[in-house]
C-alpha cells in the first residue's frame, strides 16, 4: 500500500524568537511533522538550528521532528539531534564518506535514517542503501537557503526514485520526500512524479488565508495529482 500524502513545514520562515508558538501553530494547522533544516555554514553557506534550540521547541508540539542535516560531518552531530527529540535524521549522500555506516549509526542511536540527494546527484547513488532508510529526499533546489525556485527538471529524478523504491518492494515503508520551492503551482508536479511527503516553507507562511488553508490546499492538490 502506498504511503499517505503528508505535508510538512520547513520552519526557516518562522519567527525564531517564538519557535515554541510557531511549532504549536503548525500542528494546529494540520501539518504531519516538523522538519528542521540544520545548516552548518560549511556544507551549505548558512547557519540555522542547533540541538538545544530544537530541544526547547520539542515540548510545544506532539508532532514528530525530523532533522535535515545539511552538514559536513553528520556522524559528529547525529547523537545530539536524536537527544533533542528528532525521531528521523536525514543525511546527504554528498556529505557521507561511508554512507552505509552513517545510516547504521543513526539506527543505533534509536532514530530512523533517511537520505537526501542534491539536484546534481544521480538517483543511482542510493540504489544499494534503500533497505537502511525509511525516507528518500529529492532536493528540488540546491540546499542552503529558503525561498528558492523549484527546479522542475528534477521531476524525472523523483519518478526514478519512486520506481526504485517500488521495485525494491518498499512502497509501504519508505516515504519519498521533496523539498525546495514547493507551492500551489509546483506541488502537483512533484506528487505526480511520485512524491508523497512535501516540504513547504514560504508557501505556507505567505498564504493569504493562513497556515491551515495553505496546508489543506497543498494536501488537496498533491492528492489529486498522485498517480492511481
Amino acid at each position: 500500500m502506498a504511503r499517505p500524502i503528508q505535508i510538512a513545514p520547513s520552519v526557516l520562515p518562522a519567527d525564531f524568537a517564538r519557535l515554541g508558538e510557531e511549532v504549536a501553530a503548525l500542528e494546529e494547522a494540520g501539518c504531519d511533522l516538523i522538519q528542521w533544516d540544520v545548516m552548518d555554514g560549511n556544507f551549505v553557506p548558512n547557519l540555522t538550528f542547533g540541538p538545544d534550540v530544537i530541544a526547547a521547541a520539542r515540548r510545544h508540539t506532539s508532532l514528530p521532528f525530523e532533522a535535515h542535516l545539511m552538514v559536513a560531518d553528520p556522524d559528529l552531530m547525529a547523537g545530539r539531534y536524536v537527544e533533542a527529540g528528532c525521531s528521523r535524521l536525514i543525511v546527504h549522500v554528498e556529505a557521507c564518506a561511508h554512507l552505509h555506516r552513517t545510516l547504521q549509526n543513526i539506527a543505533s542511536l534509536g532514530a530512523t535514517a533517511a537520505v537526501a540527494l542534491n539536484p546534481s546527484t544521480p538517483a543511482t547513488e542510493i540504489a544499494h542503501i534503500l533497505d537502511l532508510v525509511d525516507l528518500v529526499l529529492v532536493m528540488t533546489v540546491n540546499p542552503g537557503f529558503g525561498g528558492q525556485a523549484y527546479i522542475a527538471s528534477m521531476e524525472p529524478k523523483i519518478a526514478q526514485v519512486r520506481a526504485m523504491i517500488d521495485a525494491a518492494g518498499l512502497a509501504d515503508t519508505v516515504d519519498l520526500e521533496v523539498d525546495g520551492g514547493i507551492s500551489s503551482s509546483t506541488v502537483s508536479g512533484a506528487a505526480a512524479a511520485g512524491a508523497n511527503l512535501l516540504i513547504a516553507g514560504s508557501a505556507l507562511y505567505r498564504h493569504p488565508d493562513g497556515l491551515s488553508a495553505a496546508v489543506a490546499e497543498l494536501r488537496s492538490l498533491a492528492s489529486a495529482a498522485r498517480p492511481v
